[in-house]
């Protein structure tokens, strides 16, 4: 029992979690060296998304799967970071973090198989194809530079409020990007993408966030 409040209190955990996420990084090098490059420029050039586009997507691969579990668990640290700001609190434990990740992994698990399900269902998945496709494409990206920054604020001396500044400058360019990228698709089903918006961004994120704050 002393062994477990240890590991549940101590700071020590999270350069753990780095490492292992530091060791997905290095998978997902060793699955697929040129899917990696192409998720991490995603969110730069275009190029790089249409390149992947063209080969088809699948969620099921050991790329995506480990790729998923990162994204899952950068976009997680962040979120306890903001729940520590938010009550004024400075170190994050580690039954917060294992709270909160049940949370988001259980959140972006379901919202990708509704999705999945969704799209085959009223078999649009050719008119989908690269919309759904470079919004996780962009997200991955954007994953990375969170990770980044994250490392960034606890090893050095990185402001919280730089931390989350960044970061929802990054959600609002991905947003930006993935309208830009898909403009042509939005603006001929504008009131499906508003639907689309409420149903599976804004209110899977208002129940997330009423969930864990």
């Amino acid at each position: 029992m002393q062994a477990i409040d240890k590991i549940t209190y101590s700071t020590y955990w999270i350069t753990i979690v780095f490492v292992v996420l530091l060791g997905g990084i290095v998978l997902l090098k060793l699955l697929n060296e040129q899917k990696l490059t192409q998720r991490f420029y995603a969110i730069f050039n275009f190029t790089f998304i249409e390149d992947e586009l063209e080969d088809g997507y699948k969620y099921l691969t050991p790329f995506e799967v480990v790729m998923f579990i990162f994204s899952a668990t950068t976009l997680t640290i962040l979120l306890a970071y903001l729940a520590l700001y938010m009550e004024g609190k400075y170190k994050i434990t580690f039954a917060l973090f294992l709270e909160m990740y049940g949370v988001v992994f259980l959140y972006f698990l379901a919202k990708r198989v509704l999705e999945f399900a969704l799209v085959r269902l009223f078999l649009v998945q050719k008119k989908l194809h690269t919309f759904l496709n470079s919004k996780n494409h962009y997200l991955h990206s954007i994953s990375f530079l969170i990770f980044i920054l994250l490392v960034l604020y606890e090893y050095t001396d990185f402001k919280s409020t730089a931390l989350f500044f960044f970061s929802f400058f990054l959600f609002v360019f991905r947003f930006l990007l993935f309208f830009i990228r898909n403009k042509k698709l939005i603006f001929n089903k504008l009131f499906y993408f508003i639907l689309y918006i409420c149903a599976f961004e804004i209110a899977p994120l208002f129940i997330l966030f009423n969930l864990m704050f």
